[in-house]
């Protein structure tokens, strides 16, 4: 028995209507990357370089040395962390691979560090702190529980944060 995998064809000859339909590793569908193999390796990559695209617009210089801390902000909130959770619940799972995880913090990390007008040496969670963001990766796992949330394909007492009402109206002191 041998450990070679074997080599066969993976062209199919598939017909709509008489035409020949090509083969496509990966097909954009409303807006997300789909691979062959559903890496989504593309789809970070894509949603990454448009993002570094947007913030290359942001460093325009002023005199006073760039954008203003409130402006960076609003940039990040409105423009460039929408583009980073479209479609998270999707492909939220990735995230597990750290490759993809460092990309997308990457590119937060590169708007933290203008808004906090910060060193790079600082490292990417206390640029976090400092900044107020939650780090894009946790970002990404919320949207994508909230959606589940939401869509009722799990339960309401998940991982997702929310008000507990009092037991009774009497409050139980530790050791009583």
């Amino acid at each position: 028995m041998t450990c070679r995998k074997r080599k066969e064809g993976k062209d199919l000859e598939v017909y709509l209507n008489n035409k020949h339909l090509r083969q496509v590793t990966a097909m954009k569908y409303l807006g997300i990357i789909i691979d062959n193999k559903l890496t989504f390796r593309e789809q970070i990559t894509h949603v990454t370089e448009k993002c570094r695209k947007i913030f290359a617009l942001s460093k325009s210089e002023k005199p006073n040395g760039g954008l203003s801390h409130k402006s960076l902000k609003t940039l990040y909130t409105g423009g460039i962390q929408p583009l980073l959770l479209y479609g998270a619940p999707v492909w939220a799972e990735i995230l597990e691979k750290t490759s993809h995880r460092k990309k997308l913090t990457r590119v937060q990390r590169l708007i933290n560090i203008q808004i906090a007008k910060a060193y790079r040496t600082v490292s990417n969670d206390a640029l976090c702190i400092i900044t107020g963001l939650t780090p894009i990766h946790i970002k990404i796992k919320e949207t994508a529980e909230l959606y589940k949330i939401v869509r009722g394909t799990r339960h309401k007492n998940s991982l997702i944060d929310h008000d507990k009402p009092p037991n009774n109206g009497s409050i139980q002191q530790p050791g009583l």
